[in-house]
């Protein structure tokens, strides 16, 4: 009888269809899918290591596998962001802390043994998970996604739209493209805007530049990509993740306005309404230039909503500095809003340089304000528009 692996996935939308890879990875060895945990004799648990919590609940599953380990002693595989920091960090201190945490961990397996050359295993086709590039080159000092994941890679332009066709012809009717940074997806295929890029259906193309810090500095194929997944047949709602405010360009706006297939959600991560906590953030505008990204979005792109995402208790964060993030939300009026507590990650810039000096208690009222204010309408009015 063939072995049986079960796959356990805590984090993002990009661990979900990671998750669905390794699953035709497994496939592919000779394995088999167990229909429940309690008959596996591999389990594979994809991690998420964006705050303290994500790690805790990770360890805590790895305890409760290891309470039946006696009878069965099924095989524990780490894969996702843990495994991705113990193959990226050459100390070994990272593998160090998680084998004294969870000695139980029979294997680290990083994603990139697995990466894009497997077809994901989807139990859902009318909706589809479709990466398009892993990693990140932003090095925002709170994230520990650069050290999991590693610098950007993009996928090939026509691996995403020959996928994309496939989920069609499957009658799947809506995809959202992945990436930690869907913006500047082919910055590494094109690296210039000396660079011509020839799309598969033979167009020439230059990459759009986009102006940061003063200059034309970003070369992207977004704009070129969203455009051409939007020309195929049968797919008819059209969603990306995630988007950074500084190099969301004039041209993407153009695509998604002309474009009604893709979605009038717009999710743009905000961090904080302060500019200097955005500053020691290493996130690349100031609170006016993201309130007027908002306004020219919500101007050339008919019912546009916008969601965020939002970290309370940044080291050094004052209650007036987190009021300007009151009050930015006030202005936006977002649909929604992802808010998290700050939580020091390994390895990150934040960690060596700040102390995580918001108590707890600060960090748990400053959330519950955003979330009753954004999430439950909690005399909240937009007035940028």
């Amino acid at each position: 009888m063939p072995p049986k692996f079960y796959i356990k996935t805590f984090g993002c939308q990009q661990n979900l269809a990671d998750s669905e890879r390794i699953a035709s990875y497994y496939l592919a060895r000779g394995f088999r899918k167990a229909r429940s945990i309690k008959i596996a004799s591999e389990i594979v648990i994809n991690t998420c290591m964006v705050r303290q919590s994500a790690e805790d609940r990770v360890t805590g599953f790895v305890k409760n596998i290891a309470k039946g380990k006696a009878r069965r002693r099924p095989k524990i595989v780490i894969t996702g962001c843990m495994a991705g920091m113990v193959a990226r960090d050459g100390s070994g201190k990272y593998l160090s802390v998680l084998r004294k945490r969870m000695p139980e961990v029979d294997e680290f397996l990083p994603f990139e043994e697995v990466g894009f050359d497997y077809p994901a295993l989807r139990n859902d086709l009318t909706h589809a998970w479709v990466p398009i590039s892993n990693g990140c080159n932003n090095f925002c000092t709170y994230c520990v996604v650069p050290f999991t994941r590693g610098r950007e890679i993009s996928r090939p332009f026509e691996d995403i739209i020959s996928e994309v066709k496939e989920l069609a012809e499957k009658g799947c009717r809506q995809v959202t493209l992945l990436g930690q940074n869907v913006n500047s997806y082919g910055s590494d295929l094109v690296k210039s805007s000396k660079h011509h890029y020839r799309l598969p259906d033979g167009r020439i193309v230059r990459p759009v530049m986009v102006k940061h810090l003063g200059r034309y500095r970003i070369p992207t194929l977004f704009p070129y990509l969203l455009e051409e997944v939007c020309k195929i047949d049968g797919i008819n709602t059209i969603k990306f993740l995630s988007s950074n405010p500084w190099d969301f360009s004039n041209e993407l706006i153009d695509v998604i306005a002309k474009n009604p297939k893709i979605d009038r959600n717009i999710h743009l991560p905000v961090q904080s309404g302060d500019d200097k906590i955005l500053k020691k953030m290493n996130r690349w505008y100031a609170q006016k230039e993201y309130l007027a990204l908002v306004k020219k979005i919500k101007s050339k792109i008919k019912n546009a909503q916008i969601s965020t995402d939002i970290i309370v208790g940044f080291p050094t964060e004052t209650n007036k500095q987190f009021q300007n993030t009151v009050q930015l939300a006030k202005k936006v009026g977002f649909a929604y809003a992802y808010i998290s507590k700050y939580s020091p990650r390994p390895n990150t810039a934040a960690v060596k340089a700040f102390k995580d000096n918001i108590p707890y208690a600060e960090k748990e009222h400053r959330f519950h304000m955003l979330d009753q204010l954004i999430n439950h309408k909690g005399n909240l009015r937009s007035v940028v528009h």
